[in-house]
C-alpha cells in the first residue's frame, strides 16, 4: 500500500496529482513565489519539535490535485475524499480555487491554504499509531490518544448530531490538529501581510485557514449560482468548522477556562507520543482523579463485544 498509493488518486480520476515537491517548482518555474509556504513550513518544524516531532511529512508523500477535466472543478482543504491516510502514509489534497488549471487562480490564497493542509497532515502523519494483525490484515488499535479494540469497540462514543460539545476523541484530536494548523497559517499571513479577499467564498476560506471564522461565519449559507461545486464547498467549509473546530474550542473553555493554551499543548505533546499520563494528571488536578477516563471511555468499551 505504501509502495503504490495510486488508488487513492485514482478516486479522483478527473484530477491530474503530482508530489507537492514537484507542484512547488512547478508554480515557481512558472513566477509563483512560494516563499510563503517554505516560511510557514519552518514554523512548524520549530513548534512541532516543541511537541516531540522529530519528522515531518516528506514532501513526495503529499499529493496535489489540480489540471482536473472536471468541468467547474474546485478544489481546498475541503474538497470531498481527501486528507491523510495512515495505512499508505500518503496525504491526498487539493489545489484551492478553480481546478481546470495548472497553476493556482489565487497564488497566496491557494499557498495559505495548502499550508494550512500540510500542517494539519504533519501532526496527523506524527501521531502515534499501534497495529496488531488480525487474520492477517493490520489493525489501528491506537491513534494518538485514541483506542480500538481488535473486537471493533471503539474507546469513545460518537457526538451526537448538533451538538455544541464534544466527548469523542477523534473530534478532539482532529480539533487540536486544526488550531495548530491554522494558528501557523494565521502567523504566517500576517508576517507576509496577505489580506483578506472582498468576495465572499474567498473571504471565508481566508477567514477559515487562518482560523478567524466568527460563529455568523459557521452558520452562513453561501450560494454560489454560477458554480455548484463553490456552493457545496463553503456547505462543507461551515460544517467543519461547526462540527470539529467550534467543538474543540467549547472543550477546552469547558475543561481549561483560562488555561486553554495550556491545555492545547498538553494535548498535542500527548497526541504524539501517545502518552496521556501527564495530560491526565494535569487534568486530574483541575477535576478530580480519572478525568480522561470519565470525559471519554464509553461504557461498552471492554465489553466482550464481536469476534475478531
Amino acid at each position: 500500500m505504501r509502495a503504490d498509493a495510486s488508488p487513492l488518486s485514482d478516486r479522483h480520476s478527473e484530477h491530474m496529482f503530482r508530489p507537492l515537491s514537484e507542484m512547488l517548482s512547478r508554480w515557481a518555474a512558472d513566477g509563483i513565489d512560494t516563499t510563503l509556504f517554505h516560511a510557514g513550513v519552518e514554523r512548524a518544524k520549530r513548534r512541532y519539535a516543541g511537541y516531540g516531532l522529530a519528522k515531518m511529512l516528506p514532501l513526495d508523500r503529499v499529493l496535489v490535485g489540480c489540471d482536473s477535466s472536471r468541468t467547474g472543478a474546485f478544489g481546498g482543504f475541503h474538497h470531498p475524499d481527501q486528507g491523510y491516510r495512515h495505512l499508505q502514509m500518503v496525504a491526498v489534497i487539493t489545489m484551492y480555487g478553480p481546478m481546470e488549471r495548472p497553476n493556482p487562480e489565487r497564488p497566496a490564497l491557494a499557498l495559505l491554504d495548502l499550508l494550512r493542509a500540510y500542517a494539519h497532515d504533519c501532526l496527523h502523519y506524527g501521531s502515534r499509531r499501534r497495529y496488531v494483525e488480525v487474520a492477517g490484515v493490520p489493525v489501528r488499535t491506537q491513534y494518538g490518544i485514541n483506542y480500538r479494540r481488535t473486537t471493533g469497540q471503539s474507546y469513545s462514543a460518537a457526538d451526537q448530531r448538533g451538538t455544541p460539545h464534544t466527548r469523542n476523541l477523534g473530534i478532539v484530536m482532529e480539533g487540536a490538529c486544526d488550531k495548530e494548523a491554522r494558528s501557523i497559517t494565521r502567523e504566517t499571513a500576517d508576517r507576509f501581510g496577505v489580506t483578506e479577499p472582498s468576495d465572499v467564498l474567498g473571504a471565508l476560506a481566508f477567514r477559515d485557514v487562518t482560523g478567524r471564522l466568527t460563529k455568523e461565519d459557521a452558520a452562513r449559507v453561501v450560494d454560489v449560482p454560477e458554480s455548484e461545486e463553490q456552493t457545496r464547498y463553503a456547505a462543507a467549509l461551515s460544517g467543519y468548522e461547526r462540527g470539529v473546530n467550534r467543538r474543540y474550542s467549547h472543550f477546552l473553555e469547558e475543561f481549561a477556562p483560562g488555561e486553554e493554551s495550556k491545555c492545547h499543548t498538553r494535548l498535542l505533546a500527548a497526541i504524539v507520543s501517545g502518552d496521556v499520563t501527564a495530560l491526565g494528571t494535569w487534568l486530574d488536578e483541575r477535576h478530580g482523579p480519572g478525568t480522561f477516563a470519565g470525559l471519554f471511555r464509553t461504557s461498552g468499551y471492554f465489553d466482550p463485544g464481536l469476534t475478531a
